[in-house]
């Protein structure tokens, strides 16, 4: 799966398999094993709407059980070898660890269309930030849609757009026969912290620190015990 980096960078001679290659040295047989699994799970040509895996398939694999430790240390060592083309996640709420590629900027644009990235943007934010569990396709229609021609069509297309690179996926429990969705693992983690910097200072037209943009997103547990104010 695609992470958009949403940066400048140009990787010069890119060789993933070259750092695939590097592993050996660092992941045990399981782990490496593990770590193929993931890539394999991960892919949307694979698996469908069903990306990445459990942790506790994840553990199974790795042949360990409830060990934070081990666990943790794996992602750690995997992300070390590979993180200039890949990062692995894992999203705890969500129960998914994927593997997600990076791809500059330039490329990450041809992977969705504006409509698809702003209805992305808007449930990001109604559910990571707002902390909303799903998202309505008729909130999504009457915020991003009511100016647009066959409103309806277009935004089901961008939907389908982002269902099929695994960004979100339709939740079954709304007691209601309203369409909603929610984000999956992919889906939250696809913008990269200088892009959710830009576009928090675009819509204030002001520049912000990075501490602000990442309190204001929630991202990576910046919210400590004790200084939650």
């Amino acid at each position: 799966m695609i992470k958009d980096d949403f940066s400048e960078r140009v990787f010069d001679n890119a060789s993933p398999l070259n750092a695939m290659a590097a592993l050996r040295g660092i992941l045990s047989e399981e782990e490496e094993l593990a770590f193929m699994n993931l890539l394999f799970s991960s892919s949307a040509s694979i698996r469908g709407a069903n990306f990445g895996l459990s942790r506790k398939e994840v553990e199974k694999q790795l042949k360990i059980q409830n060990d934070n430790d081990a666990f943790f240390s794996f992602l750690t060592r995997v992300n070390q070898a590979v993180s200039r083309y890949f990062q692995v996640i894992y999203d705890e709420r969500r129960d998914q660890v994927v593997v997600m590629m990076r791809v500059p900027a330039r490329a990450a644009r041809n992977t969705l269309s504006k409509e698809s990235l702003a209805l992305l943007l808007y449930m990001f934010y109604q559910q990571e930030v707002l902390q909303h569990e799903f998202s309505l396709f008729g909130q999504l229609l009457e915020a991003l849609g009511h100016e647009t021609k066959k409103a309806n069509q277009r935004i089901q297309l961008s939907l389908d757009q982002l269902k099929k690179i695994g960004a979100i996926e339709e939740y079954e429990d709304t007691h209601s026969d309203h369409k909603a969705y929610q984000l999956t693992a992919i889906g939250v983690h696809m913008f990269s912290d200088s892009f959710l910097r830009r576009t928090a200072e675009f819509s204030q037209s002001n520049k912000l620190n990075k501490e602000e943009v990442l309190k204001f997103f929630k991202r990576y547990n910046l919210y400590q015990e004790g200084d939650a104010e």
